[in-house]
């Protein structure tokens, strides 16, 4: 689940300006390897895809099914080990990753359904998964968009 929030949240707005961590070959083969890829062209490429697809899946702009696409070509195979029955996901090398992070998505979906949101401050590119029991959680840090959102309010409120 980690590793899908840091594909989320790999294109922030830094000062205003748009950073994509994937963007550049060499900061983009970086992230792929620090998150178990190879780091080829085509598992950028398609890291690349998969984010923005997620994105707008998340926001709500488009339907789960636009991640199907993603999914082409890939197999899940059942396994018996020692512990029990395990699945075994089969996909093409390059895709591993993408597929990796669109099935992270389905099981936040399925075991913390509505707790992966975008944050809550408008001028704020990054997505949270809320672990609070109250599921209220509105900002993606508290110690930035938190209270910088609480100080415009307190602002409008005594200006």
């Amino acid at each position: 689940m980690e590793a899908l929030l840091d594909l989320l949240n790999s294109r922030p707005l830094i000062n205003g300006d748009e950073h994509d961590e994937l963007g550049d070959s060499v900061a983009g083969r970086r992230w792929a390897r620090e998150h178990g890829g190879d780091g080829s062209l085509a598992e950028l490429a398609l890291l690349r895809e998969a984010r923005d697809a997620l994105r707008d899946v998340v926001i709500g702009e488009r339907s789960p099914d636009a991640l199907s696409p993603l999914l082409d070509g890939v197999h899940q195979l059942p396994e018996f080990t020692s512990d029990g029955l395990r699945w075994t996901v089969e996909a093409p090398p390059h895709a591993r990753l993408a597929v990796e992070m669109v099935l992270a998505w389905a099981t936040v979906q399925e075991r913390l359904p509505g707790r992966l949101r975008p944050c809550a401050n408008g001028d704020c590119r990054l997505f949270l998964l809320d672990r609070s029991r109250a599921n209220r959680a509105r900002w993606c840090s508290m110690s930035v968009c938190g209270n910088r959102e609480k100080a415009r309010r307190h602002y409008q409120r005594t200006r």
